[in-house]
């Protein structure tokens, strides 16, 4: 199978890219950045195209092509979620985008959501819940699914709604929590500031996200929503705690220096079981 993956050099794509390669499809990456693609491990592997998806008035079937598959992972701004630019800029270039390649003859469209497009809801998150998004980005987000999901009913496509919750490891934006963590623990410094920590969430590591991905590939009949989580909730303080146990250093934690975020509930995690079906079809 051809597959197009966009946002391929980005921190999921950059480990996406190997994985749906060892399935033995076809990857045309596309970036903006052909400079930091020529240094992934994959470059010669795959058919590159450097295409800017939100400043490119050039069709973009025209100079991608028409594959079996689009993987759309490319979504500037993070990790700023208040921005404008999500519903001003990302919203809109994505739908015209993925509705072109769909118009074109794709039939099969898989996008990465987010854990925000549920809002501010406690506990255990299932794909069944209703959206409530808060932030600009999940309300983008959660627009884009609404925008195709009608699509879909003009356009027989099949549609995989990834939502994705936290995720760390090689390649992370340098201002998420673990990042900076590494960061305060390289220039071996005294203090980490950081909130009360008493928050639960739903962490998996970034290659475990790319793995789940390119099964989901070889998967079409797992379709609509699908959580992409660990299902286990574990406390960011808990989650510091235990890196720098990992790193086998110290650091002492400054807690309550920032306060929690408004826009996120203080305990939520996914509910997996939908992935797990496909994970282990047995169970």
């Amino acid at each position: 199978m051809k597959i197009l993956i966009t946002g391929a050099t980005g921190f999921i794509g950059r480990h996406l890219v190997p994985r749906v390669l060892s399935r033995n499809h076809q990857i045309i990456a596309v970036s903006r950045d052909e400079n930091k693609a020529i240094e992934m491990p994959w470059f010669n592997k795959v058919t590159f195209i450097s295409y800017d998806i939100l400043n490119n008035k050039n069709d973009p079937v025209t100079i991608l092509g028409i594959p079996d598959m689009v993987i759309h992972l490319a979504w500037p701004g993070l990790p700023n979620y208040q921005s404008l630019f999500h519903f001003e800029h990302s919203l809109p270039a994505s739908y015209h985008f993925l509705k072109k390649m769909i118009l074109a003859g794709v039939s099969r469209v898989m996008v990465t959501g987010t854990c925000l497009e549920y809002g501010f809801r406690e506990g255990s998150l299932s794909e069944d819940l209703a959206t409530e998004p808060l932030t600009t980005y999940g309300i983008a987000k959660d627009s884009l699914r609404k925008f195709l999901q009608i699509l879909r009913g003009q356009n027989n496509f099949n549609l995989q709604w990834v939502r994705l919750f936290y995720m760390y490891g090689p390649g992370q934006n340098s201002q998420s929590l673990l990042a900076q963590l590494d960061t305060a623990l390289d220039n071996q410094e005294p203090i980490f500031n950081m909130s009360g920590g008493e928050q639960l969430r739903d962490y998996l590591h970034v290659e475990e996200v790319a793995e789940r991905i390119a099964l989901l590939v070889d998967h079409p009949d797992c379709s609509g929503m699908i959580n992409c989580c660990n299902g286990k909730p574990i406390s960011v303080r808990r989650l510091v705690e235990k890196r720098i146990s990992d790193r086998g250093t110290n650091i002492s934690l400054n807690l309550g220096c920032y306060p929690y975020p408004d826009y996120e509930p203080m305990a939520f995690w996914g509910n997996s079981a939908k992935f797990d079906r496909v994970k282990n079809p047995k169970f």
